[in-house]
Order: C-alpha cells, then sequence, then structure tokens
C-alpha cells in the first residue's frame, strides 16, 4: 500500500501515468482516499496517509522507504508516459545490468523503476 498526501489526486494520476486500472475504491466524507489499483496482471494499493495508524507519505518523512518496479513490453514509452502525466526523471531509461530500465519520482514522492530484462546476448 502506497501512502500518500491526497488520495484522490493520486489515483488519478497512477490512472493516467501508468494506465492503471481501479478496482476497488473508498472514499470518506473528509475526502480521504483507500484505491485497490492494477497496473496488467500486478494490483497495488493506494491510500491517504493516517500516521495516527503509523502510515506516513514520503511527503512527511522526506523520502520514501520503497521502490516499485514495473515491468512493461516498451520501457520508453511507459517511462514517457509518467513523466508526460507528471512524473520527475530520476534517471533515464538506459541499459543497464541486463535491464532496459528508468527511475522517475511521482507527484507523491514514491520511486518507481519501469523496465524490462534484456534478451540474452542484447
Amino acid at each position: 500500500m502506497l501512502s500518500v498526501r491526497n488520495g484522490a489526486k493520486a489515483v488519478d494520476f497512477y490512472r493516467t501515468a501508468f494506465g492503471a486500472g481501479e478496482l476497488f475504491r473508498i472514499d470518506d466524507p473528509e475526502g480521504a482516499v483507500v484505491a485497490r489499483m492494477s497496473v496488467g496482471e500486478a494490483e497495488f494499493w493506494v491510500a491517504d496517509e493516517s500516521p495516527e495508524h503509523q502510515n506516513f507519505s514520503p511527503e512527511i518523512l522526506g523520502g520514501c522507504s520503497v521502490r516499485m518496479v514495473m515491468i512493461v513490453d516498451d520501457p520508453d514509452a511507459a517511462f514517457d508516459r509518467a513523466v508526460a502525466a507528471g512524473a520527475a526523471v530520476v534517471s533515464p531509461v538506459s541499459d543497464q545490468y541486463g535491464w532496459r530500465l528508468g527511475r522517475v519520482a511521482d507527484p507523491f514522492g514514491h520511486h518507481w523503476e519501469i523496465g524490462k530484462p534484456l534478451d540474452e546476448g542484447a
């Protein structure tokens, strides 16, 4: 589960940036959101931070404690889509360690590595 500030905006960002589907969502009267999302067959959850439950966003922590890895067929296109939607480039897509891989930070402070393994001999 990714803790964020402004879960509704985060859900919208992940839909636009990664083509994520929204599988389940709860909106509380104060505007907080909990949503189950998917990209391809992979699922993840997004929720507004709740420090009273020890759920902190990267914004409150001053950094991120996890890095999401998203394996896609076309890392360059997926990376460009995320950047166009508002993600910040941490490292551009390149061939490294047997992978075609790049890294972005989403507007909520979570880092995403977007890539795929290179074929043997590539």
